[in-house]
């Protein structure tokens, strides 16, 4: 079969000779490529997307051999879900409860533990009626004793393959999501266990950990000098085996149990000698338990990233372990302990176990049965009915599924072989919902046709690739079975479109010829009025925009159901596509004015023949027409005119003001109040906003607007009082304010409106030589609204997001660079004042007058005054990077533990020998955010490392360190 594109240009091989006017229902139908013939199953292997009557590779194989029943269903056979004979039960793994499933198991196989547990008294005697369970309610454990009751039946009698731990892992709280350290666990849930059961009256119930767990160990101690020994008795229920380095869990034991030598710094304090003696020091086990339980630590804490990591170190075991050399008999030398351990037959190695169980052999032959409480029992045997139940009604669920899929083997059997159309009357089907009703895992849904609909809501000549034509016969049993719509019969092929595409076509091949005569034409001088106007920019890319256009307007079906081949348009994808196409120019509209009338600048276009805009207007049938004789836009030459007299006005303002107040132009001989000039004793205020647009406007008086007015509300509170203290003005508030002499405060009272007048005066008082020098202010000093400025600035400190701070790296009290990680810096080379926050056109500084209205004060309240002065803070406070700092991006609500990440990061320091500091205060507090710690923007912070110690590399895996960890804070396990 031919590809595809080449399959469209045959059917539309016809539109080169054809006018639209003279199209025919052949060439519809050749269109429609119903002139192709059948593919035959055998000999073409795939669909062939472009031929509609292909019917070849869409789903039909799987039907039309021999089926397997299997294949009719998804649902497996439930006696897979079925415990085997002579075989353990399992359990869910939840998320990630893999290490409660694996103690749970171990506790279950622990027969004394199990029957003690059976042994404890059950509120499940409220739960029964009778001599029987209650039907109609499911039960429910409301200890941790009685959901281990539960378990443990469950798994010693249940029918099920696995069960449900859910219940027990709720009732402690766990997040099924995490994983938690297993031997943490351990230890937390058998203290929790042994607190729960020391309040049982049976002793054998109460002492079960005891009995089963717990065993006892010695620290010893030697002085070197005395000989004397000193012992420190303590329980142990497992213990904890150093893995790193070893092989073989023996040596493991030997390095516990080793001697420590006490030297040096070190020493011992001897309660014989009575002064510090050097000593050994080692582990001696007294008893070992029934089950004894042996914590291989193999996650060790790495410095370099702050988290745990696993060791994977193979270890080898036995079956069977000698623990008589490591244990201390009474009446038995201690030479005793250096005989080497045996070994039974069977060995394993592993590189994941992470903890060992060996059960106590006695001479005594075991007891290999427990007995399930009556109670227990009759819960196993609810739950097993239900586990039947289920099997019952899964099996009758396969059996539906394979009859019903058996009816679908037949059915399209018989209608594949009728599906073909011939000469017979036919009807287009999507090609998707023939694949999905040949699809066995989905259910057959409505026929829908609507994708491929075109604007007259008939079927689009470009959908039919994603088409096919099928039979009347077929197409009447689909719809009588499935429904749906619309259908696409004969008189569904659209002539409009087809007739459309035509002429689009005609176009296209045209195009190139029609761009020559087109030039010829622009050369020959236009004659008297006969000429149009075009846009110059419209002339030069006409031919492009004219082949956009066919496109567009050839692939309009495309769009116009919101699918494309199949897929949807994104909803905001086509806003921008359409906003965009709004944005852009269509031909000759270049020369329109924002009236909507012929433009007034004729530098934009040119005059072109009759001739040549009938040529252009085929192509461009709705571009606006101008003919020569077309007046401009009246309202646009009005405007012109008064923008030229604007503009000559703003000039003569501009050079008047510069020549009045040349000084405060260039910023030459500005007094100031920290250096108070001898020859005046009053100062003028303007805000320096005012001064900054002011030299605007008289360098650019063409671009800017004239300023007719001095805004000084904005530097006074609403009660009319100053909010800068005279100090404030001659440090941190300087760049807030701009200072005038008096004589150009003369002038600018004349130039300008002003609101508000604000001066220092210097005066001398006392009799005493010299004498005492006060400023004064007018107005004066509102101070609670200077207060309340200054605490809403600080607020504002401290409510920020995303801003910069950065981090020194000290090392003996100096500063050192490292090398910037590139995602956490920031740049600091823009200085803001080469930045200019632009204002939407039109928009008005609200604390700042331009208009020629009146002197009325505006009413402004402290966030006003605080807008206003933000642009002036940013300038005034911002940090200037220097080399060896890092910039970090924080926020005011992030916490010093998620900064010490980011440092750790940067710095490679782990969080943990991270010592910080701003402005000498330690920052210690881990849960505390930035905020609260006084952490504003452009803060410095001071970083202090605690170096490793030299060896270190080579101990990085063994050392252990504590870290604070959420673990199982919050769970049930540390309820008790």
């Amino acid at each position: 079969m031919a590809p595809r594109l080449q399959l469209e240009k045959a059917a539309w091989r016809w539109a080169e000779t054809v006018r639209p006017e003279e199209v025919s229902q052949e060439h519809i139908e050749t269109a429609y490529r119903i002139w192709l013939e059948p593919c035959i199953r055998g000999v073409c292997r795939r669909n062939c997307k472009g031929n509609p009557n292909c019917l070849v590779g869409i789903g039909e194989h799987i039907w039309l051999g021999e089926i397997d029943e299997n294949s009719f269903h998804n649902i497996d056979d439930p006696n897979c879900e079925r415990r085997k004979k002579n075989s353990f039960v399992g359990l869910t793994n939840l998320g990630a409860t893999c290490y409660v499933n694996t103690f749970l198991q171990v506790w279950f196989l622990n027969l004394e533990l199990r029957q003690a547990l059976y042994l404890c008294p059950s509120t499940c005697s409220d739960y029964r009626l009778g001599d029987g369970i209650q039907k109609e309610k499911d039960y429910e454990p409301q200890t941790i004793c009685e959901h281990l009751q539960y378990l443990f039946a469950l798994l010693q009698n249940s029918n099920r393959r696995y069960i449900d731990p859910s219940g027990f892992v709720k009732a402690l709280g766990l997040d099924t999501g995490q994983q938690q350290d297993a031997q943490e666990f351990s230890k937390l849930f058998m203290s929790l266990l042994e607190d729960t059961l020391s309040k049982q009256k049976n002793p054998d119930v109460r002492n079960i950990v005891q009995q089963q767990f717990c065993g006892e160990y010695a620290y010893v101690t030697v002085c070197n000098q005395c000989g004397r020994e000193s012992k420190l008795l303590s329980k142990f229920y497992e213990l904890e085996l150093n893995i790193q380095g070893h092989k073989q869990l023996t040596d493991c034991i030997s390095e516990f149990l080793k001697e420590e030598k006490l030297e040096g710094d070190n020493r011992y304090f001897c309660e014989n000698c009575q002064s510090k003696q050097n000593a050994t020091r080692k582990i001696r086990l007294l008893s070992l338990p029934c089950t004894l339980n042996l914590q291989l630590m193999r996650f060790v804490f790495d410095r370099q990233t702050g988290h745990k990591k696993k060791l994977n170190t193979y270890i080898g075991f036995s079956e069977i372990l000698d623990m008589e050399p490591y244990v201390e008999h009474k009446a038995e030398p201690s030479k005793s302990q250096t005989r080497k351990p045996k070994c039974g037959k069977g060995t394993h190695c592993s590189r994941n176990a992470y903890m060992l169980v060996y059960r106590l052999q006695t001479q005594e032959k075991p007891n290999t049965t427990v007995q399930v409480p009556a109670f227990l029992q009759e819960l196993v045997d609810r739950d097993n009915s239900k586990f039947e139940e289920w099997c019952i009604e899964m099996a009758e669920m396969r059996k539906q599924s394979v009859d019903k899929g058996k009816a679908k083997h037949e059915e399209v059997k018989e209608l594949y072989q009728r599906l073909p159309a011939g000469a017979e009357p036919y009807e287009f089907v999507s090609l998707e919902w023939l694949q999905k009703w040949l699809d066995e895992s989905t259910p057959t849904k409505p026929i829908d046709n609507h994708a491929c609909l075109c604007s007259h809501d008939k079927l689009h000549p470009d959908k039919i690739s994603i088409m096919k034509r099928i039979s009347e016969y077929a197409a009447d049993i689909f719809y009588s079975r499935y429904g749906g719509g619309p259908r696409l019969t004969v008189k569904a092929l659209c002539k409009e479109c087809v007739v459309e595409r035509c002429r689009v076509l005609r176009l296209k091949n045209q195009l190139n010829e029609d761009y020559k005569t087109v030039n010829n034409l622009l050369k020959v001088a236009v004659k008297g009025n006969d000429g149009f106007w075009v846009g110059k920019s419209s002339l030069r890319s006409w031919r492009q925009l004219a082949l956009e256009q066919l496109d567009e307007q050839d692939g309009d079906a495309e769009q116009s159901n919101g699918k494309m081949n199949g897929s949807t348009l994104n909803k905001d994808e086509s806003k921008e596509e359409r906003k965009e196409e709004e944005e852009e120019l269509n031909f000759n509209e270049d020369i329109l004015c924002p009236h909507g009338e012929l433009c007034i600048s004729e530098n934009e276009r040119r005059l072109v023949s009759k001739e040549a805009w009938s040529k252009l207007q085929q192509y461009f049938p709705k571009a606006p027409e101008f003919p020569s004789y077309k007046e401009c836009c009246s309202q646009c030459k009005i405007l012109e005119r008064e923008g030229e007299e604007n503009e000559a006005l703003h000039k003569m303002i501009a050079n008047e003001q510069k020549t009045s107040l040349p000084n405060l132009f260039q910023d030459k001989n500005r007094p100031c109040l920290s250096n108070w000039p001898e020859d005046t004793d009053v100062l003028y205020i303007v805000s320096q906003f005012f001064v900054e647009e002011w030299r605007k406007f008289v360098r650019k008086p063409t671009r800017c607007s004239p300023v007719s007015s001095v805004g000084n509300s904005a530097l006074l509170c609403p009660h009319g009082g100053l909010m800068f203290t005279f100090a404030s003005m001659t440090k941190e508030d300087s760049k807030l304010i701009a200072l005038i002499w008096p004589s150009e405060w003369q002038m600018i009272q004349k130039l300008f409106v002003v609101d508000h007048v604000i001066k220092i005066t210097r005066i001398e008082v006392g009799d005493v030589n010299p004498s005492e020098t006060q400023y004064i202010s007018e107005p004066k000093l509102c101070p609670e609204c200077r207060e309340g400025l200054l605490c809403q600035q600080q607020r504002d400190l401290r409510e920020y997001t995303q801003a910069t701070i950065y981090v020194h790296k000290v090392v003996d009290n100096k500063k050192v660079m490292k090398d910037s990680a590139p995602e956490l810096n920031v740049s600091s080379s823009e200085t803001e004042e080469d930045k200019e926050e632009a204002k939407p056109d039109g928009e008005k500084d609200p604390d700042f007058n331009q208009s020629n209205g009146g002197t009325k004060r505006q009413k402004i309240s402290h966030q006003n005054y605080i807008a206003y002065q933000k642009q002036v803070i940013r300038r005034s406070m911002r940090h200037r990077k220097v080399r060896g700092e890092k910039a970090l991006l924080v926020s005011a609500n992030q916490t010093l533990k998620e900064l010490k990440i980011q440092i750790m990061h940067a710095f490679s320091v782990a969080p943990f020998d991270q010592n910080l500091s701003i402005d000498g205060k330690i920052l210690s507090d881990d849960c505390a955010t930035l905020g609260t710690l006084g952490v504003i923007p452009e803060s410095v912070i001071l970083l202090k490392a605690d170096e490793p110690i030299a060896d270190y590399a080579a101990m990085d895996d063994v050392m252990q360190v504590c870290m604070p960890e959420e673990g199982f804070k919050g769970t049930g396990l540390l309820g008790h």
